[in-house]
């Protein structure tokens, strides 16, 4: 499972946390302005917007789970069990596999609003990358500094959500996520004001006590509801490396520690990596479960007029600072 979140600061932030079992050797990687993607329906895309992701490679081809453009616009790809339905191919429609969504939007578009039109054309077409990497139930968050948009595959069509408040999970669909959240709509960061009974007159006996009921839970309805109600009361930051904690410091509030959740048969589901980008520098910040020092690549430093993918391997052992 994961949690995906918008952030403006200082910046435009974008990034998410993935949760799994087990790790595909993924990697930062660049992909250069001319680099080819070949996609199995739309054609070949040779000159197009350079982006930085966390991707695993295979037969030289990035498999994005998450990545932000040159121009600042971000996607990230969320586990969607049970709810995702591709399709076979359509005519007239703008076709794509899976797995060939994200490379698509971060070449072609500088903003949501630009991707969102194209993307009513949209059809996810039920091909694997391989026999051995088959399709995985996704769905999308796609974010700028101005707004963001939920891509969800269901059995009646692909469905585009404008979401104001730039958080996604998984389950259940976005509608749902978002109705659910009016049940904590009485919750507040401030301090809590008696309004139980004239009657009944309590005094708090702890700071935070206004925001009693959030769920703890590590369920995606309960990150949904954490993660936006802690982004949402988030302070704006005065600078960057503030920005980029309090971005990690709000995903934070929905990471999973191993032993908190196991699948049916007993795997233990956790954190792999947290990541921050921002989206005006192209800088992707992250974090391992194996090393809490925020790490950092710039995509501007690279050539980003090359045709040949650039890899970062993770940082992924723990670094320590020796004070004394």
């Amino acid at each position: 499972m994961c949690t995906a979140i918008s952030f403006n600061s200082v910046d435009h932030y974008f990034g998410r946390n993935l949760d799994l079992y087990y790790s595909y050797n993924e990697k930062i990687i660049v992909t250069p302005q001319k680099f080819p993607f070949e996609f199995r329906m739309e054609g070949e895309i040779k000159n197009h917007y350079s982006f930085i992701g966390m991707a695993t490679l295979s037969d030289n081809f990035p498999l994005y789970y998450d990545g932000v453009n040159e121009a600042g616009l971000g996607i990230a790809a969320l586990n969607f069990p049970e709810n995702a339905c591709y399709s076979g191919f359509k005519k007239g429609k703008i076709n794509l596999a899976p797995f060939e969504l994200i490379p698509w939007v971060l070449s072609k578009f500088s903003s949501v609003k630009q991707a969102a039109e194209e993307l009513k054309k949209l059809n996810l077409v039920d091909v694997d990358f391989s026999s051995e990497l088959l399709n995985s139930p996704l769905h999308w968050l796609i974010s700028d500094k101005h707004q963001s948009i939920v891509v969800e595959p269901l059995a009646e069509g692909v469905k585009i959500y404008e979401n104001p408040i730039g958080v996604l999970t998984n389950n259940p669909p976005f509608e749902t996520q978002m109705l659910l959240l009016q049940n904590y709509s009485s919750l507040s960061a401030k301090y809590p004001e008696k309004s139980f009974s004239p009657l009944i007159k309590p005094k708090p006996y702890s700071l935070g006590m206004g925001a009693m009921g959030l769920p703890g839970d590590p369920s995606s309805p309960s990150r949904f509801v954490r993660a936006a109600f802690t982004k949402l009361n988030s302070p704006r930051c005065e600078n960057e490396l503030a920005s980029v904690g309090q971005f990690f410091h709000i995903l934070g509030s929905t990471e999973q520690q191993k032993g908190v959740s196991a699948t049916k048969d007993g795997r233990l589901e956790y954190t792999l990596y947290s990541c921050c980008i921002n989206t005006n520098k192209g800088i992707y910040y992250y974090t391992t479960y194996g090393n809490r020092s925020i790490t950092a690549v710039n995509m501007q430093k690279e050539k980003l007029c090359s045709e040949c993918l650039i890899t970062f391997d993770l940082q992924k052992d723990e670094r320590i600072h020796l004070q004394n």
